[in-house]
């Protein structure tokens, strides 16, 4: 007699993701249609510096294309730590709770350090540099996060993906974030020279401690 021993099968409910991704695919597109001269000269931030030329006042960082954009980024670069997790074993790709998780943290930490960072301008009177140097990094740092959507959607429904991968990605992000720095360095270094201790004290309490404190919390845990 031929016994039949059942196991549950284990279904991970992928929908949500898809939304995510079809949401992001959609707020592009509109916004694409909203601001069409803005977004061409935005795509070709890489080959061009046309955009930071015309989009360098700070008031913009607050125009319904940064914002719109900005969205896309958190669930572009949320998405992508969850699956690096995941990769490493650390994590389900599909656990919607933790990707929740995930864009709390990266909006809290994102908005309470640029809150800080206007109580400092504003107590070192650096007011119009730390705008300006922020709309900078937030230009950047979306071009990144548009740049690693599509890939997130190959990484997610492919099945088998080398632990290389994101480690590549890492790289190339950390890469271009130290170019961004330094392109925005060189634009604004009539600025930066003429208040240097300043820009010295910002630049390690705001943009070094908090990915020390960071890297240092996750080690600690991971011990």
């Amino acid at each position: 007699m031929i016994e039949h021993v059942l196991h549950p099968r284990i279904t991970e409910n992928k929908d949500w993701i898809t939304l995510l991704f079809v949401l992001s695919f959609a707020i592009i597109a509109i916004t694409k249609s909203v601001y069409e001269n803005r977004f061409g000269d935005f795509i070709n931030l890489l080959f061009s510096d046309k955009y930071s030329k015309i989009y360098r006042d700070s008031s913009h960082l607050k125009s319904g294309f940064t914002i719109s954009l900005f969205l896309v980024q958190v669930i572009s670069f949320a998405f992508f730590i969850q699956f690096s997790l995941s990769l490493f074993g650390y994590a389900s790709k599909t656990d919607w709770i933790l990707y929740i998780q995930i864009v709390t943290f990266l909006i809290f930490f994102i908005l309470s350090k640029y809150l800080i960072e206007k109580i400092i301008a504003t107590a070192f009177n650096i007011e119009e540099f730390v705008e300006q140097f922020n709309l900078q990094k937030v230009t950047y740092r979306t071009y990144i996060g548009l740049f690693i959507l599509p890939i997130n959607v190959i990484l997610f429904y492919h099945d088998s993906i080398s632990k290389n991968i994101p480690l590549i990605i890492i790289l190339m992000i950390l890469v271009f974030n130290i170019l961004a720095y330094l392109i925005s360095i060189k634009n604004y270094q009539k600025l930066i020279f003429s208040k240097l201790f300043y820009f010295i004290l910002y630049l390690c309490t705001l943009e070094i401690a908090p990915y020390f404190f960071m890297y240092y919390w996750y080690t600690k845990g991971s011990t």
